[in-house]
């Protein structure tokens, strides 16, 4: 199944309803259900943001259904949609819009770069 990893806090943030968009520098053409990895390294400055001490790392935590990507032209319309995915500029200018999103036990696993595959029976 595809996967993609994420720094926490912006993981669970997804698993908290908070943030349903989450911003990349880069497009993609897949659509549907992936796992959501929580990168190994959070993002410490953002955890403090958030109000988060400690969260799962090096792990799949969730999964959800990639529907839409967003497009951002501007500023403008990057802020405007502040709400829903939480992040600065500096995070891209796609936004994978998100639904369907379910928490999951953690199973762990090592993260990769964009898209990458997850086999369930991996040791």
């Amino acid at each position: 199944m595809k996967a993609l990893s994420l720094k926490q806090p912006f993981a669970e943030l997804i698993l908290q309803g908070r943030k349903k968009i989450d911003l990349r520098r880069w497009n993609t053409h897949f659509r549907g259900e992936f796992l959501i990895h929580a990168s190994k390294v959070p993002d410490q400055k953002s955890m403090e943001k958030f109000g988060f001490k400690d969260l799962p790392c090096g792990c799949i935590v969730g999964k959800a259904n990639l529907v839409d990507v967003k497009k951002y032209e501007s500023s403008e319309e990057h802020q405007k949609d502040e709400s829903l995915h939480l992040a600065d500029e500096i995070w891209g200018n796609y936004g994978f819009v998100l639904k369907d999103v379910k928490r999951i036990k953690p199973i762990p696993a090592k993260g990769s770069l964009n898209f990458w595959n997850f086999e369930f029976n991996q040791k």
